[in-house]
């Protein structure tokens, strides 16, 4: 009975408009790991940081395709 429950709840969400179904998975996720808001603070503090040393100059900013094959022969090694 509960499997047929499931797959209820699946058919309904899949109808639903994209941006229901977003708020859907952003509380699932919240109720799962909710958050610290002294954590994301910090996270929003050094997010500005590195925001504001791109824009400056002051990172050294390093192309994608670079990192993946500095660790692809790193793990090769």
């Amino acid at each position: 009975m509960l499997a047929l429950k499931q797959e209820q709840l699946f058919d309904e969400i899949d109808i639903l408009p994209i941006d229901l179904k977003t708020k859907i998975v952003d509380k699932i996720l919240a109720s799962i790991t909710p958050s610290n808001t002294s954590i994301d603070a910090l996270w929003i503090k050094e997010v500005n940081k590195r925001k504001t040393d791109i824009e400056t100059n002051s990172a050294s900013l390093v192309d994608g395709d670079e990192v993946f094959q500095k660790i692809a022969k790193r793990l090769n090694s």
